[in-house]
């Protein structure tokens, strides 16, 4: 079975129920705080855009945990 791939438009809960290892990820680079209770509800895309982070490097990340489309 193929795995989703991490796009700006995945949902942040997809994302860490496909691939819990993007917890850290995201918490590292300040998209998502997961220990805190933030809330998870959006995509990706819009946790990076309202927080005015630079998708690239956070892309290069999540490479590292699954298949990431280039955008």
């Amino acid at each position: 079975m193929d795995k989703l791939a991490i796009s700006r438009e995945m949902l942040i809960e997809d994302l860490v129920k496909h691939y819990p290892d993007s917890v850290s990820v995201l918490m590292e680079y300040d998209v998502q705080c997961i220990a805190c209770g933030e809330p998870v509800w959006g995509t990706l895309g819009e946790k990076i855009e309202n927080k005015n982070l630079d998708w690239d490097p956070i892309r290069e990340a999540l490479a590292e945990v699954g298949p990431v489309v280039s955008e």
